[in-house]
């Protein structure tokens, strides 16, 4: 019997700290309270149902780090639950984030992945016996990794992908992460480029397989699961809006002063906005930026009407189907070192997006941009957003036909979320039983 695998003693050590820093965050920070109380009670959760309901059929183990993932990984998981009925199907995250998310999946059993220490991982794995675990992304946790391969359980790396200035390939982090990659069986990368920062991360080269990114699947079958919501039928009911999605605070400044203008030579725009956290006190702000400019008062989605000019989403949940509302989109995160935020959603509804200059980042963005789907800012000029924003209001024809061209892309995309669960399939088959170290 080989000797298990186990993450370097700095690893290990680091782990440690965060933890107990993690424990101290939680008490002055309500997200990390969040977290740490959430891995209490699932810690709890897991060992009750595998006491009680777990039986004797195979398991697959999903797992995705936040809300993005686990929508990325959801495809997949519900093709699987309709070929696959024998199988039990839990899941796990790591942020608070994808909870909301994995409360609409159909699972077993669900929770908060516990701190990457071997008596931590070990008793979720003990009681869940995984045939196979199924990672969303790149939320690969070492510990938890080898402590799977070395209780038998098949390893899969889903929707891979490696952004090129991921820290993830700084040496130190590969040191740590280093043997848990290359446990892997399989790993369906989303395109080309991504295979050799995989395996700079010491992916194993036959493990690969591009298989395209299921968001694309993810999203388009969401929208058309979700019956219409009176609201948003109201509100798209109006003239020509905007819909800026995911908004931070230089976004929603340079959304107002590029709005005061517009509004100058088409009276009948509207604005519609969507903080990225839409908190009591972001709203606050918005409600001042928006007086401070001498606009109206931003009126919530459930106040809005077709005629309301400028209308903020005060809650987390809908902004998918809100961009069905308008006729051009604006995403936010274009101006910070967050990144942009997911631009697949308008482009589903076959909306022109906008973001702002920091973009070349995001895979999806490149190929909207290329496509003609999107453009982009040079900068933070209220002047150009309004400019841009002008022309596609008195242009319907560019308009659509921008839109026509993001909506394409999503076309184009489809069938990722079939290829990877065929590749999980036939591994199942093919794969020799590993014996657990």
């Amino acid at each position: 019997m080989a000797p298990r695998l186990r993450p370097p003693i700095p690893y290990r050590l680091a782990i440690r700290v965060a933890g107990a820093l993690a424990g101290l965050a939680a008490l002055v920070s309500r997200r990390w309270r969040t977290a740490h109380q959430g891995r209490r009670a699932s810690r709890l959760r897991f060992a009750a149902w595998a006491r009680t309901a777990r039986g004797s059929a195979p398991l697959i183990l999903f797992h995705a780090s936040s809300a993005g993932e686990a929508r990325q990984a959801e495809p997949l998981l519900r093709r699987w639950r309709d070929r696959h009925p024998e199988y039990r199907v839990a899941f796990t995250w790591f942020s608070p984030s994808a909870e909301p998310a994995v409360a609409e999946f159909p699972v077993d059993i669900a929770g908060y992945l516990p701190t990457d220490t071997p008596g931590e991982v070990g008793r979720l794995l003990d009681g869940l016996r995984p045939t196979l675990v199924v990672v969303s992304k790149l939320d690969v946790w070492p510990e938890f990794v080898l402590a799977a391969r070395a209780r038998g359980a098949g390893l899969a790396l889903t929707a891979a992908t490696v952004r090129p200035s991921s820290g993830r390939l700084r040496w130190l982090a590969r040191l740590a992460t280093r043997s848990a990659y290359a446990s892997f069986d399989l790993v369906a990368a989303i395109a080309e480029p991504d295979v050799w920062r995989l395996l700079r991360l010491g992916v194993r080269s036959e493990a690969i397989t591009v298989t395209g990114d299921p968001r694309a699947d993810a999203v388009l079958e969401r929208l058309a699961a979700r019956p219409p919501d009176p609201a948003l039928q109201r509100l798209g009911a109006g003239p020509p809006a905007l819909v800026a999605g995911s908004t931070y605070p230089p976004d929603e400044d340079l959304l107002l002063d590029a709005f005061r203008t517009v509004t100058r030579t088409n009276p009948g725009a509207r604005l519609i906005i969507a903080p990225h956290q839409p908190r009591p006190a972001a709203l606050a702000r918005l409600r001042q930026a928006a007086a401070r400019r001498g606009l109206p008062a931003p009126v919530p989605l459930e106040a809005a009407g077709p005629d309301s000019s400028l209308v903020v989403l005060d809650r987390v949940g809908p902004l998918a189907w809100l961009y069905g509302a308008g006729q051009i989109a604006y995403v936010g995160g274009g101006f910070g070192p967050g990144g942009l935020h997911s631009v697949l959603e308008p482009a589903a509804w076959g909306l022109p997006i906008l973001v702002g200059p920091r973009w070349r980042g995001n895979p999806d963005a490149q190929r909207l941009s290329a496509a003609g789907g999107l453009a982009a800012l040079t900068g933070h000029r209220a002047g150009e957003l309004a400019a841009l924003w002008s022309r596609w209001l008195i242009n319907v024809e560019e308009r659509r036909l921008r839109g026509g061209e993001a909506r394409a892309v999503l076309e184009r995309m489809r069938g990722a979320a079939d290829r990877t669960v065929a590749l999980l399939e036939r591994y199942l088959v093919e794969a020799p039983t590993i014996t657990p170290s």
